[in-house]
């Protein structure tokens, strides 16, 4: 059975703010998240559907927290909580030292990130 930790991942980054190690394990791509400052991403998403991130989401936050905006709400989830985030969000992290994983369907996150990573490195630089 295919396996994965936040050592052994081959693809992803340090992109300055986030730290992404992630791997495909089709189909899905599992990704070990840090953010070293506070990062909110609509204008990483500028170029999806409502400027909106598409792809669901499952993970697990181990430190710090993750905020998930819908057009009508805001979804915390902090250190030891589960969360599934549905099409339609815009993640925001507002508190440095946050970490977490992620599971997501791989065709769909390929998409999200051709997006977001052509946005993210002016704010590396």
């Amino acid at each position: 059975m295919p396996k994965v930790s936040r050592h052994t991942a081959t693809q992803g980054g340090d992109y300055g703010p986030v730290v992404d190690h992630s791997e495909d394990l089709d189909p899905y791509t599992v990704d070990f998240l840090t953010f070293r400052e506070d990062v909110d991403h609509t204008p990483l998403l500028k170029g999806l559907p409502e400027g909106r991130c598409q792809c669901p989401h499952w993970g697990y936050v181990f430190k710090g927290e993750l905020v998930f905006r819908y057009p009508d709400r805001d979804e915390v989830y902090r250190a030891g909580e589960a969360f599934y985030a549905p099409p339609g969000h815009v993640p925001v992290h507002t508190a440095p030292g946050s970490e977490y994983v992620q599971f997501s369907p791989s065709e769909e996150m390929r998409r999200a990130s051709a997006v977001t990573l052509n946005h993210f490195p002016p704010l590396c630089g």
